[in-house]
């Protein structure tokens, strides 16, 4: 079955950098593309950032943030610097495949 597990947040001052990770299981992931979501608290789930034949970003994230994968270790990337209050949210790893998959998510709190 189709696997997600986020990893690499945790509480960066304002300007600080971060680097998301997604390890991906149950399927070609070669073959599809990844995405990366945020929720913040109060607020619904937002797109962040997608990578497949090419990368897409969020407005909010362009110039900031970056997607990649590896399809060798079935994973992808977020890397994220020059953080803002305003992207503490909680971030997900996605996939559509016969539907959409969802990582448990990992805390992203950006404060002095």
């Amino acid at each position: 079955q189709v696997r997600l597990v986020e990893s690499g947040g945790g509480l960066v001052q304002p300007g600080g950098s971060l680097r998301l990770s997604c390890a991906a299981s149950g399927f070609t992931f070669s073959n599809y593309a990844m995405r990366w979501y945020r929720q913040a608290p109060g607020k619904e789930r937002e797109f962040v950032a997608n990578i497949g034949s090419s990368t897409n970003y969020a407005d909010s994230v362009k110039g900031r943030f970056t997607i990649s994968r590896d399809n060798a270790k079935n994973t992808v990337f977020l890397q994220m610097n020059s953080l803002k209050p305003e992207d503490t949210a909680v971030y997900y790893c996605n996939v559509y495949r016969r539907g959409d998959y969802w990582g448990q998510g990992t805390q992203v709190t950006v404060s002095s």
